[in-house]
């Protein structure tokens, strides 16, 4: 029987070569306009900004508590403390910053702490994500519970104890919106919206393609939804991966590949260059990487034994060795992790549902008995020479089935290590 393969993103090798080579060029130029700010930023004593404090937590120092602030003011995301009392989150504050040289560079395009005087808490009206915010929290009775759905449903700061918690059951990558919360929410608007539109296509407009009507409408609500909680970025590649990959599908060119996956972060990094010390961004990379190094070698295998079990297994698997070069926090409850993966996919929306109608606090106990499982953690970092050898083989399987098994075997001798 004869196959017509889709075609490629890029007709031929070369021709993908020199959009890496012009994307690199274009990324080193976005790179030098942003250092020419940035000495300009570190040369001066002092300036007057208006900052959003995205987070708020006391810490102790030699007897005495001050609050530490997380701010984000004209693109730029940094830390300062005060020793005032009065409850600045999500507020807007004017403040003096006094940068200074020992602010690097790449801290400058990262989080970096800054000295500060508050000058003023500005009067802000209740907009529509403080409302919502609200009409969360007061549905609930233990703030932990507030603080947890309102991060998954609005990217709002979790408390410490909770990222804790919540680390040790390594089921971080589920409260961090990412691209996981924006495939379920487009299979969830997509449905909701197929399911109106199909009895008037049938009966007015039979013509009309059913992907582009309705998957247009989709990516716009995605792409309010991505600007309403701030442009995450993990937020931001998933939300460029779904609206170029959507774009591919209706030119019926090849979607899943690792060219793909390239060209999107390259256009990313152009575009936000902030993102190449961005963490969430890596790891959000990262996943997709393995999801499609996963379906490469498993296309004989039936699609509901894919989704059902290798993609969240293999990817927990494969990303282990990752998450520990950066994270050490390791307990035996984060083998859950695979299961609660699955189990969030229906959770989310009914999670969703159920604060519409008013009772978001029904599942309050079940969630706070599986955040208090983590109990004592202990601390395991991969060493760096491992790092890159892992990431190198992981490089050459794109090639070789071989070096998929080594990788694959090398993961799985790490999961033994860290959890037997």
């Amino acid at each position: 029987m004869l196959v017509i393969e889709k075609p490629k993103l890029f007709l031929e090798k070369k021709d993908f070569v020199l959009f890496v080579l012009f994307m690199f060029c274009v990324i080193s130029l976005r790179l030098f306009y942003t250092y020419q700010s940035y000495e300009s930023f570190v040369s001066k004593p002092f300036y007057y900004t208006t900052a959003k404090v995205l987070n708020a937590y006391p810490k102790s120092r030699n007897g005495k508590t001050y609050t530490v602030l997380k701010l984000r003011s004209d693109g730029l995301t940094f830390f300062t403390s005060t020793y005032r009392n009065d409850a600045l989150l999500g507020k807007d504050i004017r403040l003096k910053i006094y940068p200074t040289d020992r602010i690097g560079f790449i801290d400058y395009l990262g989080y970096f702490y800054v000295k500060s005087q508050i000058k003023n808490i500005e009067s802000t009206q209740t907009g529509t994500k403080d409302m919502l915010l609200k009409r969360v929290s007061v549905q609930h009775s233990n703030s932990e519970m507030a603080s947890f759905y309102n991060a998954i449903f609005f990217a709002s700061a979790l408390s410490k104890e909770l990222r804790e918690k919540i680390a040790g059951l390594g089921i971080s990558h589920l409260v961090a919106l990412s691209g996981f919360h924006l495939g379920i929410l487009w299979g969830l608007i997509y449905g909701i919206l197929l399911f109106l539109y199909k009895p008037f296509q049938k009966r007015y407009f039979p013509y009309r393609f059913t992907l582009i009507d309705m998957g247009f409408l989709t990516i716009v609500l995605l792409g309010v939804y991505v600007w309403f909680v701030d442009f995450p970025p993990s937020l931001v590649r998933s939300y460029a991966m779904v609206l170029v990959g959507w774009i591919i599908v209706l030119l019926g060119m090849e979607l899943l590949s690792f060219i793909f996956l390239t060209t999107i972060a390259l256009l990313l990094l152009a575009l936000f260059p902030s993102l190449l010390v961005s963490l969430g961004f890596w790891l959000s990379v990262a996943g997709v990487f393995y999801i499609f190094l996963i379906l490469q070698y498993s296309k004989e295998l039936k699609g509901w034994i894919i989704s059902a079990l290798l993609i969240p297994f293999g990817i927990f698997i494969f990303m282990l060795p990752v998450v520990h070069f950066i994270f050490g926090v390791t307990t035996v409850y984060q083998l859950l992790s695979p299961l609660l993966s699955l189990l969030f996919i229906p959770f989310y929306p009914l999670a969703m549902l159920l604060h519409i109608v008013g009772i978001g606090d029904l599942l309050d106990n079940g969630l706070l008995w599986l955040f208090g499982l983590s109990g004592e953690t202990e601390e395991h970092i991969l060493p760096l020479s491992l790092f890159i050898l892992y990431v190198g083989l992981s490089i050459l399987a794109i090639w070789s089935k071989k070096v998929f098994y080594i990788l694959l075997g090398m993961a799985l001798l790490y999961l033994v290590y860290l959890f037997v």
